[in-house]
């Protein structure tokens, strides 16, 4: 005999009972099956919807009611034909008749009781079950219908369910024997009490139903029914990547529907565990799927963590003070506070000092056990031994469940290094002595991002997502976007680095997608976007509350560098281009230091200095393994030196500089470039990361364009000027020619102390015959003070700035 139990997703429209009978005939040809249906989808919820209503003299619930009864009546009409509707029909009827009446009742009274509402609540499935047995009677099946409430007899106080089972497996085990069919019907979730009153075996309470009768007639298999394969790893609807669970033990099931997996309802393994009874938790749209198999053992698993859930719905209880400390009998008065006050505790912990105790509770049991607490220590708050109780909302747990944990070490390491590295606070942890379960209190704004952190750490092929906010998308920004999509594969298959774009914005339009921007197409989605705010960017990254979120500013702007302390600040990492932030008061460029490291977030910004050379990184590495900078000398412009790799006194200096200019050498204005300071920049970035407090004023300049062109407000300005200067520009080139040497503009740092100018460099200088826009580095260290440890090759373009910062992004994701 099989026993099978259909939820209300399964049951929601007739065209889905007409699949759940399909099923069923499917296991008819094998043996005969009893059927355990529950209410409509989301029936009961209506009903106790109407039942609040009412008890407030809230009319509406009317409303609801006739909704809810001509619901009923269209599934007979559909299901059934004309000839055969008449009699049933009349029995919905009366059922609302019935319902109609309670209400009345309620509103009246202005009252709802516990009895009442366990009464009302219990419609929903005696309705479907007394619809669906009529339908199989039009199937000419040899069905037979039963009132679970004539079989099952529990105690049902505040949610709470004890199950008389002497009587209840004498009443299934009677039945059977006295009536013989291929098909029992059977409403789910309703019983009686020992008076005879009906009543429930709470939310979700059919499962139980068939547990319960599976175990009273020594059944091998129950088989549960839902909109799902099974058991999760997660709740896929908040983790995507969350597949189902083919095998897992009693224990982990019961952990896993304990801490709000909603799939199986906890009590239902009560009746299975000593008879070994196995639970199938099946798809109803996919009933070829293997769904889950819960038995006496998961040993098929492999992982040592089988699945990783979460409660949202609590709140935390602390109490704490002196007046605790080695005081027994403490705790035995606190939880017996609880236990009188019928409230359960879903999580405890305590600090070993004795100085306090936390306890999760549900969350519309909080106050209550506030009250209760405080009122039961009224004499030790008023003599300040302890402090009142306090109540922190806004909270959840997260719980990693597996058999196999206690056999492996380090996990709660794991699971509490990957939260940390993603900025989730841990308020209380809790461990049972079986090890079968880890359970962490974080804030609810964090679950989906702690849910996904941890499944990627435990569940998925060793890879990392990185979810990229991409400020700025004009020549280097195109550029990083391009080379995204052009190493995706290559970034998975060999990195395992799952990178995600989620926005881009340009100083017009900002566009997002939480689940990632199609990158073949980023151009036409940007131009659909709303108008770019950077403050409102900002708050959608914060918002999303990601995993590995990375802020890229591909931008020269002083106003968008002013954010990065907000996105370190929020454990969101920075990568940029941008000079203004690491060469602003030495006080900010500090604080976005130390902003990175108290936060577990990366600053990182190689393309300040020379695009896609790894000029700090080395500089890092110097400085980390304990060398000590005697000396840098660099040519850090790949646009000064384009310009003066180009010039040779033949084509006017304008010309050039237009060329640099255009072929994406130079900032949009290209006075930054030419007058030095991006260099000057550059060299006190280089500076600071030796370990020196200079500001940008600290940096000796020496200028070689006019003051009138340095202050020209525009480049048309500029550029007239620059016609005018061309004699001077003709004299340095002359003055180098003779003595057979090259101009370059070269950045020192010596002796604490920085400057920058142009220079004239001899052929066998190190600088001397650099190409293009190539940049170059010499330090002279303790380790390299005569030969100096050189860095060289191409230090600007938008191809290489672009390569730096991807080289920043997978530095990270390495991280």
């Amino acid at each position: 005999m099989y026993i099978l139990k259909f939820g209300g997703s399964s049951l929601a429209t007739s065209e889905r009972i007409k699949l759940v009978a399909k099923t069923i005939q499917e296991h008819l040809e094998k043996d005969a099956v009893i059927s355990v249906f529950s209410a409509f989808g989301g029936v009961t919820n209506d009903l106790l919807t109407m039942a609040e209503l009412a008890s407030k003299e809230d009319l509406r619930y009317k409303e609801v009611l006739e909704k809810t009864e001509k619901r009923h009546l269209d599934v007979v009409r559909e299901l059934l034909p004309v000839t055969a509707q008449s009699g049933i029909l009349s029995k919905v009827k009366n059922q609302f008749n019935r319902l109609e009446t309670l209400y009345e009742g309620v509103y009246l009274l202005n009252e709802l009781s516990d009895k009442t509402r366990h009464v009302i609540s219990g419609f929903g499935e005696i309705l479907s079950s007394m619809i669906i047995a009529e339908y199989f009677k039009s199937l000419n099946l040899d069905s037979l219908f039963t009132d679970s409430r004539k079989l099952i007899v529990c105690k049902n106080t505040n949610e709470k369910v004890v199950v008389n089972y002497e009587v209840t497996n004498k009443n299934i085990t009677d039945f059977f024997q006295e009536h013989k069919a291929d098909f029992y019907i059977v409403p789910g979730f309703v019983a009686k009490n020992d008076q005879g009153v009906p009543t429930t075996l709470g939310r979700g309470g059919s499962d139980f139903t068939a547990a319960i009768i599976a175990g009273a007639l020594d059944l091998n298999k129950v088989y549960i029914y839902t909109d799902v394969n099974g058991m999760f790893t997660a709740n896929p609807n908040l983790v995507p990547q969350a597949y189902s669970l083919n095998h897992i033990s009693y224990e982990e099931a019961m952990e896993l529907s304990h801490f709000g997996a909603k799939v199986l309802y906890p009590p239902t393994l009560q009746p299975l565990l000593d008879k070994n009874i196995e639970i199938h938790i099946k798809n109803t749209f996919e009933p070829e799927a293997p769904g889950t198999i819960i038995s006496k053992s998961s040993k098929k698993n492999f992982r040592w963590v089988t699945g990783i859930t979460h409660i949202d719905s609590i709140k935390l209880l602390n109490i704490e003070g002196s007046g605790m400390v080695g005081i027994p009998g403490f705790s035995k008065r606190f939880f017996e506070v609880l236990f009188q006050e019928h409230i359960n505790v879903v999580l405890i912990t305590q600090a070993s000092s004795e100085h306090s105790i936390c306890i999760a509770v549900k969350a519309d049991e909080a106050e209550k056990a506030k009250e209760a607490l405080d009122e039961s220590f009224d004499a030790e708050i008023a003599f300040k031994k302890i402090k009142p109780v306090e109540i922190e909302d806004d909270v959840s747990i997260i719980a990693l469940v597996g058999d196999r944990m206690k056999s492996h070490h380090g996990l709660s390491g794991k699971m509490f290094s990957a939260l940390g590295n993603n900025n989730i606070n841990i308020r209380a942890i809790a461990q049972g002595s079986s090890e079968r379960n880890i359970s962490a209190v974080i804030a609810k704004k964090d679950v989906t991002k702690a849910l996904n952190t941890l499944h990627e750490q435990f569940f998925e092929v060793p890879s990392k997502e990185l979810n990229l906010f991409i400020t700025g998308v004009g020549n280097v920004g195109s550029k990083l976007l391009d080379q995204l999509k052009k190493q995706e594969t290559y970034l998975l298959d060999k990195l395992r680095l799952k990178v995600r774009v989620l926005a881009v914005s340009n100083s017009r339009k900002m566009y997002f997608d939480e689940d990632g921007i199609d990158l073949g197409n980023w151009q036409k989605l940007l131009e659909t976007g709303e108008q770019a705010d950077k403050k409102l960017f900002f708050k959608r990254v914060k918002q999303f509350n990601l995993r590995n979120s990375i802020f890229v500013d591909n931008t020269a702007s002083a106003e968008i560098s002013g954010w990065y302390k907000d996105y370190l600040a929020n454990s969101i990492s920075v990568v940029t281009c941008n000079k203004i932030a690491c060469a602003d008061a030495f006080e900010n460029y500090e604080n976005l230091q130390n902003l990175a490291r108290e936060y577990g977030a990366s600053f990182l910004y190689e393309t300040n200095v020379g695009a896609g050379l790894p000029i700090i990184d080395t500089l890092q590495n110097l400085m980390a393994s304990g060398d000590r900078i005697k000396k840098i000398q660099a040519v850090l412009s790949g646009s000064l030196n384009f310009v003066f790799n180009n010039y040779n006194a033949t084509d006017p200096f304008y010309k050039v500089v237009e060329t640099a200019m255009k072929e994406g050498y130079t900032e949009p204005d290209p006075k930054i470039d030419l007058s030095g300071v991006d260099v000057a920049r550059k060299i006190l970035i280089l500076a600071r990361e030796s370990g020196h407090q200079l500001e940008l004023e600290d940096i000796e300049r020496d200028d070689f364009l006019s003051a009138e062109s340095l202050n020209s407000e525009t480049n048309n300005k500029f550029f007239e000027l620059l016609k005018r200067d061309e004699p001077e520009f003709q004299n340095l080139y002359r003055d180098a020619e003779k003595e057979n040497a090259e101009l370059k503009y070269v950045a020192q740092l010596e002796d604490g102390k920085a400057r920058v100018g142009l220079q004239k460099v001899h052929e066998h200088h190190p600088f001397a015959n650099l190409s293009g826009s190539d940049n170059i580095v010499l330090f002279f260290t303790d380790r390299y003070p005569e030969q100096p440890l050189i860095v060289k090759g191409a230090g600007a373009g938008a191809e290489v700035t672009a390569s730096g910062i991807f080289a920043d992004i997978i530095r990270i994701g390495k991280k």
